[in-house]
């Protein structure tokens, strides 16, 4: 018997190893999930593998009438209807570590590129100018880290910035003290990050306790000189309050790879909001993580489907 899987997004084909190679399976690719040709590889589908592009939405999983099994390559499942597909028994899986190095090394990026103010001096010098005094940074070195949640991303980030001589304070409620000490950073309260952060980091997912965890009054304990940096979902940043924090000078500068509405809006204020630096969601948009999320998710799948194993599901508690 040949269990087909369909693809999605542009996943990396070259990642999808333990099902290309097993001659069990079936793989149908199709880049864009609004076309005829996925609709109709969509109803014979036992497994379906995308990234961030496609809405697994309940109207599509009642198209899926073979569905056993949904991939995410990548972290967040925010585009998958957990519910519809948890009715249905169908497991979802995402690859919460293929990426982990990627995201960690564009949050560090984005760090240095607002506190040294690349993108503005780039931009100045392409427009014919010289204007050095105009772009004065900062060093990263002796500043505060302000973890807001230090799981394999943040914990990656915290290392890779005590590097640069950063000390680190993390609000975590879910990470161990032990885990802590092994990091070497400072557990400390939410309101104690936001205070003592010179850089205030993001790395969480989106849930109803941490849709708008960053809003004006948290925006408004931050110090005049701290920059906020958010590289892990869309949602987690109140994007009005925060266009208004550098309008009004309430804090230095911030930069974003995440929005609440992907792509962001040619009417969103962030966009005319100063000292701020935006990329298109880059996070896991390196090769490597590419290949990465790819195998993690797809070897998961190809389990599933052979052996019935949904022990990694992140719906597991909740499939009958």
């Amino acid at each position: 018997m040949t269990h087909r899987v369909l693809v999605t997004d542009k996943v990396a084909l070259i990642g999808l190893g333990p099902l290309v190679d097993d001659d069990a399976f079936e793989i149908v690719s199709v880049d864009d999930s609004a076309t005829a040709e996925f609709t109709a590889a969509l109803e014979t589908a036992e497994g379906l593998i995308v990234r961030s592009g496609t809405q697994v939405t309940r109207n599509l999983i009642s198209r899926a009438g073979q569905l056993k099994t949904i991939g995410r390559a990548g972290v967040g499942v925010d585009n998958v209807d957990l519910d519809a597909a948890t009715e249905r028994g169908i497991a979802v899986f995402n690859a919460p570590g293929g990426n982990t190095t990627a995201a960690a090394e564009l949050t560090i990026a984005l760090l240095i590129s607002v506190a040294r103010r690349i993108p503005a001096a780039e931009a100045s010098l392409r427009r014919g100018e010289w204007d050095r005094s105009a772009f004065k940074g900062v060093e990263l070195r002796g500043k505060t880290l302000g973890l807001i949640g230090a799981g394999r991303i943040g914990g990656e980030v915290a290392t890779r910035c005590q590097a640069f001589g950063m000390d680190v304070v993390v609000y975590d409620p879910y990470l161990a003290e032990e885990r802590a000490e092994e990091l070497g950073v400072e557990l400390v309260g939410f309101d104690e990050v936001a205070a003592r952060g010179d850089f205030i980091s993001i790395h969480v997912p989106l849930t109803d306790e941490t849709r708008g965890i960053v809003e004006e009054e948290t925006l408004g304990r931050m110090k005049s000189t701290a920059f906020v940096v958010n590289a892990s979902r869309g949602g987690v940043v109140d994007e009005d309050a925060l266009a208004n924090a550098l309008h009004d000078g309430v804090i230095a500068g911030a930069a974003l790879d995440v929005y609440e509405t992907e792509p962001l809006a040619a009417d969103s204020p962030l966009r005319a909001a100063p000292n701020l630096v935006l990329t298109p969601h880059l996070g896991a948009s390196t090769a490597e993580a590419q290949v990465g999320v790819a195998t993690e998710v797809a070897a998961k799948i190809r389990t599933l489907i052979l052996t019935g194993d949904r022990s990694e599901a992140v719906n597991v508690g909740d499939l009958a």
